[in-house]
């Protein structure tokens, strides 16, 4: 990148920060940043657009529509606001867009084929970090946020959710390992993603085992 996209980049950075700065923990300004981090590898890796990139994982998750009544136009529109004060080549612009409005889970109904490879680092970025060590600790940090049971052993996972359902759910929190994040290891869309993704996938599986022998430790059935 040139000395003014980086600069831009640095900018950015300084922005988001100070509008996650009172977030939930496992969608602050450090899921940005790890993201950011994430989404810089594998740019460098696959060869997409540094510059688009960059921009794309900062903003990716500026008004997280979780957090402001569903709202998924918010994002989107920050974003655009924020790039229009800058001279930006408009496909950048649109990109970057597209990555904001277009990156979320949604129940796994939403991923479209022929997306552009940029916005397909950051998803791969963005869901890297949904998963291993980080991943766990972030689910668990929404459940209680949420103040959501940790587990219920009545109420079953349910993986293929529609959109709706995905986004209305209250479920326990060890349900969403079934109904998203032990399904992203095959979701991912760059080979560098998914050779990382299997390594935090099988920690999680791990956990999950370990999870429901400390549970059932000492049950009589």
């Amino acid at each position: 990148m040139s000395p003014k996209e980086k600069k831009l980049v640095s900018q950015t950075g300084d922005f988001v920060k100070k509008v996650l700065e009172n977030a939930e923990g496992g969608h602050d300004w450090y899921h940005t940043q790890r993201v950011y981090w994430m989404a810089c590898y594998l740019a460098q890796k696959t060869g997409a657009d540094l510059l688009t990139v960059s921009l794309g994982a900062l903003l990716h998750d500026i008004a997280d529509s979780k957090f402001h009544g569903g709202d998924e136009t918010i994002g989107p529109k920050m974003a655009a606001n924020w790039l229009t004060d800058f001279e930006l080549d408009s496909a950048v612009v649109q990109s970057v867009i597209e990555i904001v409005k277009e990156i979320s889970f949604k129940g796994g109904h939403h991923d479209r084929p022929n997306r552009s490879l940029e916005f397909q680092v950051v998803q791969d970025a963005d869901r890297l970090d949904a998963l291993g060590a980080i991943g766990i600790a972030r689910t668990f940090n929404y459940g209680g946020f949420k103040n959501r049971a940790i587990y219920d052993p009545n109420i079953p996972p349910k993986p293929g959710q529609s959109r709706e359902e995905y986004k209305n759910s209250q479920a326990p929190t060890i349900n969403h390992f079934y109904e998203k994040l032990l399904l992203l290891k095959d979701r991912m869309n760059t080979d560098t993603a998914r050779k990382i993704a299997n390594k935090r996938h099988k920690f999680m599986a791990e956990f999950l085992d370990e999870f429901y022998a400390e549970w059932n430790f000492g049950s009589p059935n």
